[in-house]
């Protein structure tokens, strides 16, 4: 089944922090915190996969307020979203603003040449360069958007990452979805958008309608 719940917390973002340096074997993350009406909420961003044969891979975009019309009209606080395209919730691979290609040409080229644009848009790298990537959208300040999922406890979101496309096997397939991807998105002062986009490399860019890879 896809996650629990999803949805988008807009804010403020306070501050931000990397996690130190951990021998433990636990997610390397970037840290930020955004405040709302009921808090301060830690929002955890993965940007290491902590395992070493599966790196980290990202966008970083910045789009015009009308490619996420939804989001301007949204108050301050959590907002839970349906995952559907209707309802504002995200999909790397479905959403308009994030397509690598029109979607109509792109479903006419053979499977080669998609995947081959697909990892020419995305970056890859270390988690340190993965979390310099994202710092150099943050501003602290600044009105905040977190796609993801709430914490069962406590104010914060986590799974801010595309939440799809994870192989059979693995123990993120159950939680495969469409329109469910966690997304940073900083507003800037010119009324756009920052965005940054992450994925783990064996996750699929390419999936079905219920989100598993093709």
């Amino acid at each position: 089944m896809p996650l629990d719940h999803y949805g988008v917390l807009v804010g403020t973002l306070t501050e931000h922090h990397r996690d130190p340096p951990d021998e433990q074997g636990r997610w390397f993350h970037v840290n930020l915190t955004v405040a709302a009406p009921a808090g301060h909420y830690r929002c955890a961003v993965d940007v290491d996969s902590k395992q070493s044969a599966t790196g980290v891979q990202w966008r970083v975009l910045t789009l015009p307020a009308d490619r996420l019309p939804t989001l301007g009209t949204l108050a301050t606080g959590y907002h839970p979203l349906a995952t559907t395209s209707s309802s504002g919730a995200l999909d790397y691979p479905r959403h308009p603003a994030f397509r690598l290609t029109d979607g109509c040409l792109t479903a006419l080229l053979p499977p080669a040449v998609r995947r081959w644009l697909a990892a020419r848009a995305w970056s890859s790298g270390s988690h340190l360069q993965a979390a310099t990537a994202l710092e150099s959208i943050l501003t602290p300040g600044a009105r905040t958007a977190i796609f993801g999922e709430p914490f069962t406890r406590g104010l914060g979101m986590h799974n801010i990452h595309q939440n799809q496309g994870d192989p059979a096997g693995s123990q993120w397939w159950a939680e495969n979805g469409t329109w469910q991807d966690g997304t940073t998105v900083v507003f800037r002062p010119d009324g756009r958008y920052d965005v940054f986009l992450s994925k783990f490399t064996s996750q699929s860019y390419e999936t079905d309608d219920a989100g598993h890879p093709r």
